[in-house]
Protein backbone atom coordinates (compact mmCIF):
# COMPACT_ATOMS: atom_id res chain seq x y z
CA UNK A 1 0.00 0.00 0.00
CA UNK A 2 1.28 3.46 -0.93
CA UNK A 3 1.68 5.90 1.97
CA UNK A 4 3.55 9.14 2.45
CA UNK A 5 6.08 10.06 5.11
CA UNK A 6 6.23 13.68 6.30
CA UNK A 7 9.50 14.93 7.78
CA UNK A 8 9.44 18.19 9.76
CA UNK A 9 12.77 19.83 8.89
CA UNK A 10 13.29 22.57 11.49
CA UNK A 11 16.45 24.21 10.17
CA UNK A 12 15.20 24.28 6.57
CA UNK A 13 11.76 25.64 7.43
CA UNK A 14 10.11 22.94 5.37
CA UNK A 15 8.21 19.68 5.33
CA UNK A 16 9.72 16.95 3.16
CA UNK A 17 7.15 14.57 1.66
CA UNK A 18 8.34 11.05 0.78
CA UNK A 19 6.26 8.59 -1.21
CA UNK A 20 6.54 4.97 -0.09
CA UNK A 21 5.59 2.27 -2.59
CA UNK A 22 7.12 -0.70 -0.76
CA UNK A 23 9.22 -1.65 2.29
CA UNK A 24 12.40 -0.04 0.89
CA UNK A 25 10.91 1.96 -1.99
CA UNK A 26 11.05 5.61 -0.94
CA UNK A 27 11.13 8.70 -3.14
CA UNK A 28 11.15 12.36 -2.10
CA UNK A 29 8.21 13.97 -3.90
CA UNK A 30 7.97 17.50 -2.48
CA UNK A 31 9.57 20.02 -0.15
CA UNK A 32 6.84 22.28 1.25
CA UNK A 33 8.02 25.64 2.60
CA UNK A 34 6.31 26.63 5.85
CA UNK A 35 7.14 29.15 8.59
CA UNK A 36 10.43 29.48 10.45
CA UNK A 37 11.47 26.61 12.72
CA UNK A 38 8.62 24.13 12.26
CA UNK A 39 8.40 21.74 15.22
CA UNK A 40 6.52 18.54 15.96
CA UNK A 41 4.98 16.02 13.62
CA UNK A 42 2.36 17.00 11.06
CA UNK A 43 -1.10 16.12 12.38
CA UNK A 44 -3.73 15.10 9.83
CA UNK A 45 -7.51 15.21 9.65
CA UNK A 46 -9.52 12.61 7.78
CA UNK A 47 -10.15 15.04 4.92
CA UNK A 48 -6.47 15.53 4.11
CA UNK A 49 -5.64 18.67 6.06
CA UNK A 50 -2.26 18.66 7.80
CA UNK A 51 -1.07 21.01 10.56
CA UNK A 52 2.39 21.84 11.91
CA UNK A 53 3.67 24.45 14.38
CA UNK A 54 6.05 27.23 13.31
CA UNK A 55 7.82 28.00 16.57
CA UNK A 56 9.65 31.17 15.52
CA UNK A 57 6.70 32.84 13.79
CA UNK A 58 3.93 32.02 16.28
CA UNK A 59 1.80 30.35 13.65
CA UNK A 60 0.46 26.98 12.58
CA UNK A 61 0.75 26.07 8.91
CA UNK A 62 -2.12 24.23 7.28
CA UNK A 63 -1.14 21.83 4.49
CA UNK A 64 -3.19 20.23 1.76
CA UNK A 65 -1.78 16.72 1.95
CA UNK A 66 -3.13 15.61 -1.41
CA UNK A 67 -1.72 18.49 -3.48
CA UNK A 68 1.27 18.87 -1.11
CA UNK A 69 1.11 22.62 -0.56
CA UNK A 70 0.68 25.11 2.26
CA UNK A 71 -2.77 26.67 2.15
CA UNK A 72 -3.01 28.79 5.31
CA UNK A 73 -1.24 30.10 8.40
CA UNK A 74 -3.07 30.50 11.68
CA UNK A 75 -1.76 32.90 14.33
CA UNK A 76 -1.54 31.42 17.83
CA UNK A 77 0.46 32.10 21.01
CA UNK A 78 4.18 32.55 21.45
CA UNK A 79 6.47 29.64 20.59
CA UNK A 80 3.96 27.00 19.47
CA UNK A 81 5.19 23.42 19.85
CA UNK A 82 2.76 20.55 20.29
CA UNK A 83 -0.51 20.00 18.45
CA UNK A 84 -3.57 17.88 19.09
CA UNK A 85 -6.62 17.49 16.84
CA UNK A 86 -9.72 16.98 18.97
CA UNK A 87 -11.89 14.03 17.82
CA UNK A 88 -14.62 15.39 15.57
CA UNK A 89 -11.90 17.49 13.91
CA UNK A 90 -13.54 20.86 14.52
CA UNK A 91 -10.87 22.03 16.96
CA UNK A 92 -7.07 22.04 17.19
CA UNK A 93 -5.11 22.49 20.42
CA UNK A 94 -1.68 24.16 20.31
CA UNK A 95 0.79 24.31 23.20
CA UNK A 96 2.59 27.66 23.30
CA UNK A 97 5.94 27.29 25.05
CA UNK A 98 6.63 31.03 25.10
CA UNK A 99 3.30 32.24 26.47
CA UNK A 100 2.61 29.30 28.82
CA UNK A 101 -0.77 28.66 27.27
CA UNK A 102 -2.71 26.23 25.10
CA UNK A 103 -4.48 27.79 22.11
CA UNK A 104 -7.88 26.52 20.97
CA UNK A 105 -8.26 26.89 17.19
CA UNK A 106 -11.49 26.60 15.21
CA UNK A 107 -10.52 24.64 12.10
CA UNK A 108 -13.56 25.81 10.14
CA UNK A 109 -12.78 29.51 10.48
CA UNK A 110 -9.02 29.00 10.95
CA UNK A 111 -9.01 31.34 13.94
CA UNK A 112 -7.75 31.13 17.50
CA UNK A 113 -10.71 31.20 19.88
CA UNK A 114 -8.94 31.45 23.22
CA UNK A 115 -5.80 30.59 25.14
CA UNK A 116 -5.88 28.43 28.27
CA UNK A 117 -3.24 29.25 30.87
CA UNK A 118 -0.96 26.42 32.02
CA UNK A 119 2.37 26.35 33.84
CA UNK A 120 5.86 27.06 32.53
CA UNK A 121 6.88 25.96 29.03
CA UNK A 122 4.29 23.47 27.73
CA UNK A 123 5.59 21.16 25.02
CA UNK A 124 3.91 18.24 23.26
CA UNK A 125 0.55 16.67 24.02
CA UNK A 126 -1.78 13.74 23.48
CA UNK A 127 -5.59 13.64 23.46
CA UNK A 128 -7.61 10.76 24.87
CA UNK A 129 -9.42 8.58 22.35
CA UNK A 130 -12.83 9.87 23.44
CA UNK A 131 -11.60 13.45 23.05
CA UNK A 132 -12.60 14.50 26.55
CA UNK A 133 -9.12 15.11 27.93
CA UNK A 134 -5.83 16.51 26.70
CA UNK A 135 -2.56 15.60 28.40
CA UNK A 136 0.11 18.29 27.98
CA UNK A 137 3.78 17.96 28.95
CA UNK A 138 4.69 20.93 31.14
CA UNK A 139 8.40 20.84 30.41
CA UNK A 140 9.44 23.63 32.76
CA UNK A 141 7.42 22.42 35.75
CA UNK A 142 7.91 18.64 35.68
CA UNK A 143 4.33 17.45 35.33
CA UNK A 144 1.61 16.46 32.86
CA UNK A 145 -1.39 18.80 32.80
CA UNK A 146 -4.74 17.08 32.31
CA UNK A 147 -7.19 19.44 30.58
CA UNK A 148 -10.95 18.80 30.64
CA UNK A 149 -12.34 19.29 27.12
CA UNK A 150 -15.92 18.26 27.97
CA UNK A 151 -17.46 21.70 27.49
CA UNK A 152 -15.70 22.09 24.15
CA UNK A 153 -16.84 18.69 22.90
CA UNK A 154 -20.42 18.85 24.17
CA UNK A 155 -21.28 22.54 23.81
CA UNK A 156 -18.58 24.10 21.64
CA UNK A 157 -17.45 26.31 24.52
CA UNK A 158 -13.66 26.68 24.57
CA UNK A 159 -13.80 28.98 27.59
CA UNK A 160 -14.81 25.99 29.75
CA UNK A 161 -11.48 24.16 29.25
CA UNK A 162 -9.63 23.88 32.53
CA UNK A 163 -6.81 21.96 34.17
CA UNK A 164 -8.32 19.24 36.36
CA UNK A 165 -5.24 17.25 37.40
CA UNK A 166 -1.47 17.45 37.58
CA UNK A 167 0.39 14.19 37.10
CA UNK A 168 3.79 14.78 38.67
CA UNK A 169 6.77 13.32 36.83
CA UNK A 170 9.51 14.90 38.89
CA UNK A 171 11.35 18.14 39.45
CA UNK A 172 13.91 18.75 36.69
CA UNK A 173 12.67 15.71 34.75
CA UNK A 174 11.66 17.92 31.80
CA UNK A 175 8.84 15.85 30.27
CA UNK A 176 9.03 16.63 26.56
CA UNK A 177 6.37 14.51 24.87
CA UNK A 178 4.01 11.63 25.53
CA UNK A 179 1.95 9.18 23.54
CA UNK A 180 -1.13 7.16 24.43
CA UNK A 181 -0.86 3.48 23.57
CA UNK A 182 -3.14 1.69 21.14
CA UNK A 183 -5.46 0.51 23.93
CA UNK A 184 -6.07 4.09 25.06
CA UNK A 185 -5.38 3.09 28.66
CA UNK A 186 -1.80 4.19 29.26
CA UNK A 187 0.43 7.12 28.38
CA UNK A 188 4.20 6.76 28.00
CA UNK A 189 6.33 9.85 28.63
CA UNK A 190 9.62 10.89 27.01
CA UNK A 191 11.70 12.97 29.44
CA UNK A 192 14.78 15.02 28.55
CA UNK A 193 16.59 14.78 31.89
CA UNK A 194 15.95 11.38 33.50
CA UNK A 195 17.07 7.91 32.40
CA UNK A 196 13.61 6.40 32.65
CA UNK A 197 10.25 6.36 30.88
CA UNK A 198 7.30 7.11 33.19
CA UNK A 199 4.09 5.19 32.42
CA UNK A 200 0.71 6.68 33.39
CA UNK A 201 -2.52 4.79 34.03
CA UNK A 202 -5.14 7.07 32.46
CA UNK A 203 -7.97 5.69 34.59
CA UNK A 204 -6.30 6.79 37.81
CA UNK A 205 -3.93 9.47 36.48
CA UNK A 206 -1.13 7.82 38.44
CA UNK A 207 2.40 6.97 37.40
CA UNK A 208 2.41 3.17 37.65
CA UNK A 209 5.99 2.56 36.49
CA UNK A 210 9.25 4.33 35.81
CA UNK A 211 11.01 2.10 33.32
CA UNK A 212 14.82 2.42 33.47
CA UNK A 213 16.36 3.07 30.03
CA UNK A 214 19.88 3.49 28.71
CA UNK A 215 20.12 7.21 29.35
CA UNK A 216 18.34 10.54 29.47
CA UNK A 217 17.47 12.63 26.43
CA UNK A 218 14.07 11.05 25.73
CA UNK A 219 12.27 12.78 22.87
CA UNK A 220 9.34 10.82 21.47
CA UNK A 221 7.37 7.58 21.83
CA UNK A 222 5.68 5.30 19.29
CA UNK A 223 4.26 1.78 19.48
CA UNK A 224 4.66 -1.36 17.42
CA UNK A 225 1.55 -2.37 15.50
CA UNK A 226 0.62 -5.03 18.09
CA UNK A 227 1.17 -2.58 20.98
CA UNK A 228 3.57 -5.03 22.57
CA UNK A 229 6.48 -2.59 22.57
CA UNK A 230 6.91 1.11 23.19
CA UNK A 231 9.70 2.71 21.18
CA UNK A 232 11.46 5.65 22.87
CA UNK A 233 14.02 7.82 21.07
CA UNK A 234 17.04 8.68 23.24
CA UNK A 235 18.74 11.66 21.61
CA UNK A 236 21.96 11.58 23.63
CA UNK A 237 22.52 7.84 23.17
CA UNK A 238 21.52 7.77 19.47
CA UNK A 239 19.24 4.77 19.97
CA UNK A 240 15.63 3.69 20.20
CA UNK A 241 14.94 2.07 23.57
CA UNK A 242 12.51 -0.85 23.22
CA UNK A 243 10.17 -1.30 26.21
CA UNK A 244 7.91 -4.31 26.75
CA UNK A 245 4.45 -2.87 27.50
CA UNK A 246 3.35 -5.95 29.48
CA UNK A 247 6.39 -6.39 31.68
CA UNK A 248 7.30 -2.67 31.63
CA UNK A 249 10.99 -3.26 31.16
CA UNK A 250 13.51 -2.34 28.47
CA UNK A 251 14.51 -5.27 26.28
CA UNK A 252 17.05 -3.81 23.82
CA UNK A 253 18.42 -0.64 22.25
CA UNK A 254 18.40 -0.09 18.49
CA UNK A 255 21.12 2.23 17.07
CA UNK A 256 19.55 4.70 14.64
CA UNK A 257 22.11 7.46 14.12
CA UNK A 258 23.03 10.65 15.98
CA UNK A 259 20.41 12.71 17.73
CA UNK A 260 17.15 10.82 17.10
CA UNK A 261 14.05 12.82 17.92
CA UNK A 262 10.72 12.13 16.21
CA UNK A 263 9.50 8.60 15.58
CA UNK A 264 6.56 7.07 13.70
CA UNK A 265 5.41 3.60 12.71
CA UNK A 266 3.75 2.64 9.43
CA UNK A 267 0.78 0.58 10.59
CA UNK A 268 0.63 -1.28 7.27
CA UNK A 269 3.95 -3.09 7.66
CA UNK A 270 5.43 -2.05 11.00
CA UNK A 271 8.33 -0.08 9.51
CA UNK A 272 9.79 2.51 11.91
CA UNK A 273 10.84 6.00 10.81
CA UNK A 274 13.11 8.14 12.95
CA UNK A 275 14.26 11.73 12.44
CA UNK A 276 18.05 12.17 12.86
CA UNK A 277 18.43 15.70 14.13
CA UNK A 278 22.19 15.95 14.80
CA UNK A 279 24.18 17.99 12.29
CA UNK A 280 27.22 15.71 12.24
CA UNK A 281 27.77 11.97 12.51
CA UNK A 282 30.44 10.54 14.84
CA UNK A 283 32.74 7.85 13.48
CA UNK A 284 31.65 4.51 14.91
CA UNK A 285 33.41 1.51 13.44
CA UNK A 286 31.22 -0.87 15.45
CA UNK A 287 28.19 -0.16 13.27
CA UNK A 288 27.89 -1.81 9.88
CA UNK A 289 25.39 0.80 8.67
CA UNK A 290 26.79 4.33 8.34
CA UNK A 291 24.15 6.89 9.25
CA UNK A 292 23.98 10.29 7.55
CA UNK A 293 23.01 13.64 9.04
CA UNK A 294 19.81 15.37 7.88
CA UNK A 295 18.03 12.12 7.18
CA UNK A 296 15.33 9.74 8.31
CA UNK A 297 16.52 6.37 9.50
CA UNK A 298 14.20 3.57 8.34
CA UNK A 299 14.18 0.54 10.65
CA UNK A 300 12.83 -2.80 9.41
CA UNK A 301 11.76 -5.16 12.18
CA UNK A 302 10.84 -8.17 10.01
CA UNK A 303 11.91 -11.43 11.66
CA UNK A 304 13.30 -9.63 14.72
CA UNK A 305 12.33 -10.68 18.25
CA UNK A 306 12.34 -7.43 20.21
CA UNK A 307 11.99 -9.32 23.48
CA UNK A 308 15.64 -10.36 23.18
CA UNK A 309 18.91 -8.46 22.77
CA UNK A 310 20.24 -8.15 19.23
CA UNK A 311 22.68 -11.06 19.51
CA UNK A 312 19.79 -13.41 20.37
CA UNK A 313 16.72 -11.83 18.78
CA UNK A 314 18.26 -10.85 15.45
CA UNK A 315 19.54 -7.67 13.88
CA UNK A 316 17.27 -5.02 12.41
CA UNK A 317 17.79 -3.84 8.82
CA UNK A 318 18.14 -0.20 7.80
CA UNK A 319 17.50 2.26 5.01
CA UNK A 320 17.90 6.02 5.09
CA UNK A 321 16.15 8.90 3.35
CA UNK A 322 17.86 12.25 2.86
CA UNK A 323 15.61 15.15 3.85
CA UNK A 324 16.06 18.83 4.81
CA UNK A 325 18.21 20.23 7.60
CA UNK A 326 17.35 19.40 11.19
CA UNK A 327 14.57 16.79 10.86
CA UNK A 328 12.97 16.87 14.29
CA UNK A 329 9.73 14.94 13.76
CA UNK A 330 8.07 12.51 11.38
CA UNK A 331 4.56 11.26 10.62
CA UNK A 332 2.82 8.83 8.27
CA UNK A 333 -0.07 9.85 5.99
CA UNK A 334 -2.25 7.41 4.06
CA UNK A 335 -3.95 9.12 1.07
CA UNK A 336 -6.25 6.13 0.59
CA UNK A 337 -8.04 6.92 3.86
CA UNK A 338 -8.88 10.51 2.94
CA UNK A 339 -12.33 11.85 2.09
CA UNK A 340 -11.22 14.88 0.10
CA UNK A 341 -12.94 18.24 -0.48
CA UNK A 342 -10.57 20.68 -2.14
CA UNK A 343 -12.87 23.72 -2.41
CA UNK A 344 -12.14 25.15 1.04
CA UNK A 345 -8.43 24.42 0.71
CA UNK A 346 -8.24 26.22 -2.65
CA UNK A 347 -9.96 29.25 -1.16
CA UNK A 348 -7.55 29.28 1.79
CA UNK A 349 -4.54 28.92 -0.53
CA UNK A 350 -5.71 31.91 -2.57
CA UNK A 351 -6.03 34.01 0.59
CA UNK A 352 -2.55 32.97 1.73
CA UNK A 353 -1.13 33.94 -1.67
CA UNK A 354 -2.84 37.33 -1.58
CA UNK A 355 -1.55 37.93 1.93
CA UNK A 356 2.00 37.15 0.83
CA UNK A 357 1.73 39.58 -2.10
CA UNK A 358 0.41 42.33 0.18
CA UNK A 359 3.28 41.75 2.64
CA UNK A 360 5.86 42.10 -0.12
Amino acid sequence: MTVEIYSTDTDSGQITVIRKDGPSAHEVRKEISVGNAPRGSVKFTRDGRGFVSNTSTNTVSELDALTRREVARITVGSGPRGLGIVPGERYLLVSNSGSNTVSVVDLESRTELTQVAVARDPRHMAISKDGRYAYVCIWGSGYIAKLDLGGLIDEGRPETIREVARIHIGEDSFPYSLNIDRTGKRAYVACNAIAEMPVIDLETDKVIARVPVLGDGGRAVAFTTDNRYALLTLERNSVIAVVDTDELKATRNIPVGPGPRGIAVDDNDGTVYCGIFARTVPDDDQLEFKFSPHSLTVVHLDGVDLALPAEEGGQVQYDEIKVGYGPCSVSVFNPAEVSYDGSKLNEAAAQLSEGAKAAS
